[in-house]
């Protein structure tokens, strides 16, 4: 069964099942092998469910032509908001160690703090957790992540323009 040739149903839910098990892989990670999310790895996170939200609601829901748009929009979105945040993350671990950013507070200490746009500025600011580099098959998570959602985005491309035969 050729991939490319499922339709549009079949290819949301599949981005769905990926995102999923992503999602499911990085708890695993966290839990299991003690790789300690730092706040770009929680933004990546956000940035997979919300694509597994709209790949969700697009397989349910299966509309037609314009209706089509509107899922892949917001999965598009995901993608390139996790593609950002990645792509940063992997320019802090390649900083030399003496330009690395010192380690900042937690997450949700920072989200009860300060506002919303000041944690952002922060976070992408990066930190010396985030300078970490924990390779998995020679590659950095981050790397990895970039990669997915390179793939996603070009799949859901795919997904929504092809025609029906």
């Amino acid at each position: 069964m050729n991939p490319f040739r499922w339709s549009y149903r079949v290819s949301f839910f599949a981005g769905f099942l990926i995102c999923a098990g992503l999602l499911g892989f990085a708890l695993y990670s966290e839990y299991q092998w003690g790789m300690d999310p730092c706040p770009l790895c929680i933004f990546q996170r956000i940035a997979f469910l919300v694509m597994a939200l709209f790949f969700l609601l697009g397989a349910l829901h299966a509309p037609l032509h314009r209706g089509r748009r509107f899922y892949a929009v917001g999965v598009l979105l995901g993608a390139a908001f996790g593609t950002v945040v990645a792509a940063r993350h992997l320019w802090i671990q390649s900083l030399p160690a003496d330009q690395v950013p010192s380690c900042g507070p937690p997450l949700d200490y920072m989200f009860s703090t300060f506002p919303f746009e000041k944690v952002l500025q922060m976070v992408f600011t990066g930190s010396g957790e985030c300078a970490r580099v924990e390779p998995i098959l020679g590659l950095p998570m981050p790397a990895w992540t970039l990669l997915w959602f390179v793939l996603l985005g070009v799949w859901t491309i795919h997904a929504t323009l092809r025609r029906r035969t």
